[in-house]
């Protein structure tokens, strides 16, 4: 069975990122709790790559703004779906949209199948 992933990117203003970490932090404790194997919350660092599309030019990003890469590994999609059900009920995880410290409208998201994998299973 490989594992499965959630993954996340986000362009955020760098003035809320100390307001996001605290979130992220929370989030990781959250999801721990209820069995996954590994959170990740990841700001950009060397974006600005001579490659491919950067994250800069493919979310537009303002030189205010950051990229959060961010990916939650589970046991198996199954194990997911369990785990996020139980954490969207979770009282922690009800949040007021209008103070996340990002706009939700640049922020993406889906779940993974693992293709390749150096992680024991």
């Amino acid at each position: 069975m490989s594992h499965y992933v959630d993954g996340f990117v986000i362009a955020i203003p760098k003035k809320n990122l100390k307001a996001y970490k605290k979130m992220a932090q929370l989030a990781c404790k959250i999801w721990k709790e209820y069995g996954a194997l590994n959170y990740y919350e990841c700001v950009g660092d060397d974006i600005n790559v001579p490659w491919g599309v950067s994250f800069p030019k493919r979310y537009k990003l303002k030189p205010s703004e950051t990229i959060i890469f961010a990916f939650i590994v589970y046991k198996s999609k199954a194990d997911r779906n369990k785990i996020n059900k139980k954490i969207m009920k979770d009282p922690r995880m009800q949040m007021d949209e209008s103070k996340m410290p990002f706009d939700m409208k640049q922020f993406s998201s889906g779940g993974f199948k693992t293709l390749v994998s150096s992680a024991k299973k």
